[in-house]
Parts: C-alpha cells; sequence; structure tokens
C-alpha cells in the first residue's frame, strides 16, 4: 500500500498545536511518522514488505551517516584554515591588493571573525586564500 508522504504527515501533525516552520529535508522524525502511518493504514490483506522497510531504514541510517562526515569534514577545513592563518602570524606575506599590485608585509595577526580567517599586515585585512607566498622575517 502506498501513501501520500504529504497526506499522511498532516495526518499526523494535525493534532499538535505548535507552530513551527515546515521541515525542509527529511530526517529520521520524519521517517518514523511516515512509517508509522504507512503501518497503520496498510491493507491487512497486503502488509507491507519487510525488505522493503529494511531497506529504507538502512538508506535513512547511510544519509544520517554521511552528513555527519561532512558536516565534521567541514569543522576540519575550518579549523586547518585557522591553523594555516596562525601559522602565517610573523610571517613576511605577499599579497594582491585590489589594484593588481603585489604587496608584501609582515603578518601581524589573524582574525576568525568572517568564514574565511584574516591576517592584518600593517593596516589591511587580507583573507586567507589572497596570501600568494610567504617567507620568515627576517628582522
Amino acid at each position: 500500500m502506498t501513501i501520500d508522504p504529504t497526506a499522511a504527515t498532516s495526518t499526523l501533525m494535525s493534532g499538535t498545536t505548535t507552530a513551527s516552520a515546515p521541515k525542509q529535508e527529511m530526517d529520521s522524525e520524519v521517517f518514523m511518522a511516515l512509517l508509522v502511518a504507512q503501518l497503520r493504514n496498510q491493507d491487512p490483506s497486503s502488509p507491507m514488505d519487510t525488505t522493503e522497510m529494511m531497506s529504507q531504514q538502512t538508506q535513512l541510517a547511510s544519509m544520517e551517516k554521511l552528513t555527519e562526515l561532512s558536516q565534521i569534514s567541514q569543522e576540519q577545513f575550518a579549523l586547518s584554515m585557522r591553523v594555516a592563518a596562525m601559522g602565517l602570524v610573523g610571517q613576511q606575506v605577499s599579497y594582491t591588493d585590489s589594484e593588481g599590485t603585489l604587496v608584501t608585509g609582515v603578518a601581524s595577526s589573524a582574525s576568525f571573525a568572517d568564514a574565511v580567517p584574516t591576517i592584518a599586515v600593517g593596516d589591511e585585512s587580507i583573507a586567507l586564500d589572497r596570501i600568494m607566498s610567504t617567507a620568515p622575517f627576517a628582522g
């Protein structure tokens, strides 16, 4: 028996009084609500295929783990950028300014206020991805 997910969700949610925004992604909570609705409304003479149900649960678990791995990967990348920015402090760095001129100066500090860390070179705040080269500061 096939159930329309929209109808099943609205049927299940009709008894609640919370006024939350509709979910844009299918998570385990929505999946379980749809599964319960499907089991409640199935035709007893033609029950749900358990193999299909197990397959759907396996797919959901796999999707949750992939989402978790993606989040961990993003966090690791952000941490790597921060470590790289801190490693530039005290180094001589070169970058291209807005006019296309190569500028060289000593990185005095790093900031993590934006999505991409920035390096302070003199009075300028340079995004980490604009740094062209580095060299130890000779003093």
